[in-house]
């Protein structure tokens, strides 16, 4: 048996968790790195117990990092979501709380020269080939990671990183719509008829309005988790979405061929809601509500990516997202309900003259991030 010593470092962006390498740590044929990173989080686990893995998919992450050779980046940025239980690693799409982390790291490791103030990290994600630009609090050349701003989801306060995905739509290739239609119906087997708007900028997200489905979209994750037979539903939806995007070629193997993309959401108008930690939502302090599921389970909070794709929506005249929101909102910053809280999230856009595709300039949000430790990963081969 063979034990590779791998220097990782752990942080937490946004609403997740994950390990953090150098690329230039992991060995240079990428067909070893599914194993080394099943290895490294402890998968195929439901307790990850042999590894870094905290059980959970949003904690069950990995960025690797080189320095980039492309002239509009500071940095390349690999995104690996390794399966808790079952032994997969994908990279198709990205994670925009993960991405958080990436900009402080690359300072950390000399990667990025801090400025005195604020410190633009160009990133390149690698997963679907757009430019991220990170804006870290840089105060006398060091990374901030305390300050006086929270996000739901993560306990306390912490210096806030602003994130712009840069012309994020068609990650796929296949632009902003990438079926051609704002709104597509999906026969689903023992179901009937969904409307769904399929959507990407940042990731493909394929949306349903929940009553359709038979939810109120106030649902906490372990309504969700009690109910196997909504969970299939779920994904029967993601699924015939990701055939339909050409992703794959039968919809009952979704969950195994193409685990990540597109992610299933359902959304609602507003409406009072409490949080997972008890905490009182108003409806007018939101402008829809919204549940996403990551890797077949309820999303705890709200993926990063997710809302960049949902504020592309939200400006998408006729979309399920647009056509939940409040009659007062300002669809170029939304202010999304999801189960720990609200996360707001914006889109600059143009409407270009008789058409009711939006050309997506950037989306935007913002998160935190925080080194927790460095070390050194013992890998048993």
């Amino acid at each position: 048996m063979t034990v590779k010593k791998l220097p990782v470092t752990i942080m937490r962006g946004g609403t997740s968790k994950g390990v953090y390498i150098l690329e230039d740590d992991m060995p240079a044929n990428h067909d070893e790195w599914e194993s080394l990173l099943l290895r490294l989080m402890g998968s195929p686990d439901s307790k990850q117990i042999d590894g870094l893995g905290g059980s959970y998919s949003v904690t069950s992450k990995v960025a690797i990092i080189k320095k980039s050779e492309n002239p509009e980046a500071d940095v390349d940025y690999t995104f690996a979501q390794v399966s808790v239980d079952k032994p997969l690693v994908s990279y198709k799409g990205n994670c925009g709380n993960i991405s958080s982390g990436v900009g402080p790291f690359a300072i950390e490791r000399g990667l990025v020269e801090a400025k005195d103030g604020v410190t633009s990290v160009r990133i390149f994600n690698t997963n679907t080939n757009k430019i991220i630009i990170a804006d870290v609090q840089t105060p006398g050349g060091e990374v901030a990671y305390s300050g006086d701003f929270a996000i739901d989801g993560v306990p306390g306060t912490a210096s806030p990183v602003k994130l712009k995905f840069v012309r994020p739509s068609g990650t796929l290739g296949k632009g902003l719509l990438p079926t051609g239609n704002v709104i597509d119906s999906l026969d689903v087997p023992g179901f009937g008829k969904v409307d769904a708007s399929i959507v990407d900028a940042a990731n493909p997200l394929v949306f349903v309005k929940a009553h359709d489905i038979g939810l109120t979209g106030k649902e906490l994750p372990d309504d969700l988790n009690a109910k196997p037979e909504m969970l299939d539903l779920l994904e029967k939806i993601r699924g015939l979405a990701a055939q339909r995007l050409g992703l794959i070629d039968d919809y009952t193997k979704s969950a195994w061929e193409t685990p990540g993309i597109p992610k299933m959401t359902f959304v609602a108008s507003p409406g009072n809601y409490t949080t997972s930690d008890g905490k009182e939502i108003a409806k007018e302090d939101i402008d829809l509500l919204s549940r996403m599921m990551s890797m077949q389970k309820p999303h705890p909070s709200y993926a990063m990516t997710g809302a960049m794709c949902t504020a592309a929506a939200a400006v998408t005249p006729g979309s399920v997202v647009n056509k939940v929101l409040a009659p007062n909102a300002d669809t170029q910053f939304i202010r999304i309900g999801h189960p720990a809280g609200i996360l707001e999230c914006g889109a600059d856009f143009t409407l270009p003259e008789g058409s009711n595709i939006p050309e997506i300039d950037d989306t935007f949000g913002f998160r935190t991030a925080n080194f927790i430790m460095d070390g050194t990963a013992r890998i048993r081969l």
